[in-house]
């Protein structure tokens, strides 16, 4: 096929990859393709961590139609048993005229293997189509398994003096209707939202997405020693997404197991100065496979404000 139809359909691929944002964890969004004369014959989206591959989905989609097809997908095919079989195992033996790849997959479990054992098997494999794109949809993942840390985005808004929030906390919204819809996209498209206690105390947010069909985050909850949350806080009200509160150890033992009879996770981790250093968060998030997370920026500075470093 020309560059053009390339093009055309890894940027269908890319299109269902991003469907799965927010919703795969710890692995990463992947959409799959197969093209046969010039038309798609099947194609498919990674959905949730065990479910099937994008290839998976898309060689069910096709129904057999895949000889003589070309499959685009936007992260190489893995080679290694996980919750599922290999995608590349899969592929051998289809008939397929040739495989193109946007990326290459980072993991060291993977990194070239499903390419070598597709061209071992004499499958054509082409990479790079649509790489720059799917780099931006991977990042999380990415993040997660070379540094071992989500991908962690701050969302804050600021007045034209620079202020976040209204001096006197009576101001509800700094911004408008669209800032709004863009901020409960982010929360769509991330595993986890993560706001300082000081912003539950005085706003009590539900910290869910409200687009319709939109996915809910798992809600984390930065508090310090003392663990002064409101009872009635909407963020620890059960039936909703899960809660994880993260303070600095020798918090209230009472406390504690108050926030835990009710279905609260609360995880305690090694303070500096009263301070939980950032490092120490965003390691515990990765061990926890969270892979992307939306920050909101604390308007409400106080003596929760328990998190020290930087965001790089």
């Amino acid at each position: 096929m020309s560059a053009r139809a390339d093009a055309r359909f890894m940027a269908r691929a890319l299109a269902l990859a991003a469907e799965g944002l927010g919703r795969t964890f710890p692995n990463p969004p992947v959409g799959a393709v197969f093209a046969r004369g010039g038309r798609v014959v099947g194609e498919g989206f990674h959905r949730r961590a065990g479910a099937p591959h994008a290839e998976i989905e898309a060689l069910r989609a096709a129904g057999g139609r895949v000889r003589g097809a070309t499959l685009y997908v936007t992260l190489e095919p893995c080679a290694h048993h996980g919750r599922t079989p290999p995608c590349a195992d899969a592929l051998v033996g289809l008939g397929l005229r040739r495989v193109v790849v946007a990326m290459v997959d980072p993991n060291p479990r993977v990194r070239g293997r499903g390419i070598a054992k597709l061209r071992r098997a004499g499958i054509p494999v082409v990479v790079g189509p649509g790489a720059d794109e799917a780099r931006l949809l991977t990042a999380g993942y990415r993040s997660h398994v070379l540094r071992g840390r989500p991908l962690v985005t701050l969302k804050l808004a600021t007045t034209l003096d620079g202020r976040i929030a209204a001096a006197g906390g009576d101001a509800r919204w700094i911004t408008g209707p669209t800032a709004r819809r863009l901020a409960h996209g982010l929360r769509d498209v991330s595993d986890a939202v993560l706001v300082g206690a000081g912003t539950v105390r005085a706003d009590d947010p539900r910290l869910t997405c409200r687009l319709p069909g939109g996915h809910h985050p798992v809600r984390i909850v930065l508090a310090g020693r003392a663990l002064r949350l409101p009872a009635r806080a909407r963020v620890l009200a059960r039936g909703g997404p899960p809660t994880w509160v993260i303070a600095p150890r020798g918090a209230p033992a009472a406390r504690v197991a108050a926030l835990r009879r009710r279905g609260v996770e609360v995880l305690l981790l090694p303070a500096r100065r009263g301070r939980v250093p950032f490092a120490a968060l965003v390691r515990l998030l990765g061990a926890r496979d969270a892979v992307r997370v939306g920050g909101l920026a604390v308007a409400h500075v106080g003596p929760d404000l328990v998190l020290e470093g930087r965001f790089r």
